[in-house]
């Protein structure tokens, strides 16, 4: 407790939206700004968490058509200009404090229905190690050790790696991005004793990702597995 002080008054925390820097002990975002972020609300997905634009749709358009690996998936916020801007910080622009806020908006806002899953470990998105060692941290990782703390769940960051340099998802379409993914991951031991997973990463989109990581954890045993993002696309 008494280090975060110390480093919160030599290395000021940014707000998460506007990124300017926040007085020390205001918060971990502008009173302000929390107004720019838009919760995900019902009706949602019931597989992939997305809101719906229709209240009467159990799925949305993407779930209805196509099979996913995990059981379900959750999320905060709506991937909207304030959200894009502070995820791409939180990646690119070494934003690490921002991990803070995200998982304690995850916990206070999905706290009861992530508790419900019974998982017994979270499990980061994993980055390749030249990714790694360029970005020089995994923001999934770091979001995943800050929940698990929150939520007093264990988290197994190395139990998958990622083995194979893929191209960035987002300039790809759907059918490119799963092929993308085809053997990119693999388990770092074969004795995974674990039954119920919730996987963490910062944004849900297709779910290729997620789904691909899902089907290697199921062929290990593991019976659920769940999904958790700071945030999802617009409704559908």
């Amino acid at each position: 407790m008494i280090k975060d002080l110390i480093l919160d008054m030599l290395f000021p925390r940014h707000c998460p939206v506007c990124d300017s820097v926040l007085p020390f002990g205001g918060g971990l975002i502008c009173r302000d700004c929390r107004e720019k972020l838009l919760y995900v609300r019902e009706p949602r997905c019931r597989k992939c968490g997305r809101m719906l634009l229709d209240s009467s749709k159990e799925y949305c358009p993407d779930c209805a058509e196509v099979k996913h690996g995990f059981d379900r998936a959750v999320s905060v916020f709506i991937y909207n200009d304030a959200m894009q801007e502070a995820v791409f910080r939180f990646k690119y622009q070494k934003r690490q404090e921002y991990a803070d806020f995200f998982a304690e908006s995850i916990a206070g806002y999905l706290g009861r229905e992530i508790r419900g899953f019974g998982a017994e470990a979270l499990i980061p998105v994993p980055l390749h190690k030249d990714r790694l060692k360029k970005r020089g941290y995994n923001q999934a990782e770091l979001l995943s050790v800050r929940l698990g703390k929150i939520l007093n769940i264990p988290v197994e960051a190395s139990l998958i790696k990622r083995i194979r340099a893929t191209a960035p998802q987002k300039t790809l379409k759907r059918g490119e991005r799963r092929k993308n993914l085809k053997k990119a991951f693999k388990l770092s031991r074969n004795d995974v004793k674990l039954t119920k997973v919730i996987i963490v990463d910062d944004i849900y989109t297709t779910g290729s990702t997620v789904d691909e990581i899902s089907d290697l954890l199921r062929q290990a045993g593991v019976e659920h597995v769940y999904v958790v993002t700071v945030c999802s696309g617009t409704p559908l």
